[in-house]
């Protein structure tokens, strides 16, 4: 039994590269995202956005791998987004300022092609690698910015010439359906409660 389990996984790494195809590539673009409100239950601090969304942008690498016309797309991109606010403290005049997220981001998206359109979905890890300024002097305020936490992407895509790909998304929370985390076998998955996004993106394929 052991020698045929050996077998079959012998062939099918022998055949899968055959009937695959791999591509990689880089890729950056820009993206919009709505901006966080904050609750504050202390009436003295107050903390409004100046504007509904936010613009930044990404770029990273992404490896696609086509196998019987499904394809899986395994990605790891860096992304800023800089939120501007309005904030006032107790009685003291009311102050501008910035807070920016640096991320590392990395979707693993499943997907297919529809005639010249490609459709995918899947989850996205986010790894923060800066710290925010806090907008009010509390420590429980950057208890708001978790290190790790995961969310979704799906979006749609084109190829062009084998070389240039172009790419669509909207990303966004898990939370509000699984609550705060879930738990797979014995790991445990902080999830976030990230604002809704909208990604482009072209890449270079090779």
């Amino acid at each position: 039994m052991m020698k045929k389990l050996l077998a079959i996984i012998l062939v099918a790494f022998i055949t899968i590269p055959v009937f695959s195809q791999i591509n990689f590539g880089i890729k950056a673009g820009a993206r919009t995202t709505t901006v966080p409100t904050y609750d504050l239950t202390d009436g003295s601090n107050n903390i409004e956005a100046f504007k509904d969304a936010a613009y930044g942008f990404h770029a990273g690498a992404f490896l696609r791998v086509t196998l019987f016309g499904i394809y899986i797309m395994p990605e790891v991109v860096f992304a800023s987004t800089t939120y501007e606010y309005d904030v006032s403290v107790g009685s003291n005049p009311a102050e501008a300022l910035k807070q920016k997220f640096n991320k590392l981001e990395v979707p693993v998206l499943v997907g297919f092609n529809l005639g010249p359109i490609r459709l995918n979905a899947g989850p996205a890890a986010a790894v923060l690698i800066n710290s925010p300024k806090a907008l009010i002097d509390d420590p429980s305020f950057t208890d708001l910015y978790r290190n790790a936490t995961f969310g979704y992407e799906a979006g749609v895509g084109f190829d062009l010439f084998k070389k240039l790909t172009f790419d669509l998304r909207y990303g966004g929370s898990l939370s509000k359906k699984f609550g705060d985390s879930v738990t797979i076998g014995s790991q445990t998955f902080n999830l976030d409660d990230r604002e809704p996004s909208f990604m482009v993106s072209v890449g270079l394929m090779f």
